[in-house]
């Protein structure tokens, strides 16, 4: 058990280092434009009535700056201090830096805000990144306890159908590294298990890039 944990600390830092680097050498690197899933989940937001969207796994922030442009108070998380200072940069130049806060943050440490006192929390692509089974239940039980009671949690994951499962460096715990960057692949049994105790999740198959990627859109409720 030593082992396992002294390995998951070793490949988190690893991932931790790789994401800086990328970032200080390829600024901006998803582009301006945000993400499908954002622009569903601003949609799903305003629908419910919310004023604030977490984005946990900002990045350099396309996604928390639309959310910004859309009307919404962002507080954008990364473990990045690059990324995050870009998605800053861009906020300033794009008017919207009144909307928009920033915390460096883990996913796999506690989330410093109170419990029910967020309206939306989304995440694209963060939870399947190098994190154990039991990090993902972590995180995402820390979602359900900030998020009010009607507060929705909007995320992406690749799923064990693409065509990176099963490829590259074996890590366990369905984690393949692939070009510098490891992944969790989720099967169905896992979006299933993060739903409990949350409305029925709706869960949407898509792609996304040039392999392409394929990745669930799952979108659930914390119960009023």
């Amino acid at each position: 058990m030593a082992d396992d944990a002294d390995d998951e600390r070793d490949l988190a830092q690893a991932q931790r280092a790789h994401w800086q680097d990328t970032y200080t050498a390829h600024p901006g690197m998803y582009g301006e434009r945000p993400s499908a899933p954002a622009v569903h989940a601003a949609e799903v937001f305003r629908a419910a009535g919310a004023r604030d969207v977490l984005e946990l796994g900002a990045g350099h922030g396309r996604d928390a700056l639309y959310f910004a442009r859309e009307g919404f108070a962002v507080q954008a998380t990364d473990f990045s201090p690059a990324g995050l200072e870009q998605l800053r940069t861009a906020a300033r130049d794009q008017g919207v830096d009144q909307r928009v806060t920033t915390a460096v943050h883990d996913v796999r440490d506690p989330l410093p805000l109170p419990d029910a006192s967020g309206d939306g929390v989304f995440a694209h692509m963060l939870l399947c990144m190098a994190l154990s089974t039991k990090e993902i239940q972590t995180a995402v039980g820390e979602v359900r306890r900030l998020l009010r009671p009607g507060g929705t949690f909007v995320y992406t994951v690749r799923h064990t159908g693409d065509a990176h499962h099963g490829a590259g460096i074996a890590h366990g715990d369905d984690i393949y590294e692939h070009g510098g960057f490891a992944v969790h692949f989720f099967d169905r049994g896992l979006v299933d298990e993060l739903a409990d105790g949350w409305t029925p999740a709706e869960v949407h198959a898509f792609e996304e890039g040039e392999l392409p990627r394929r990745l669930w859109r799952v979108t659930q409720t914390v119960p009023r």
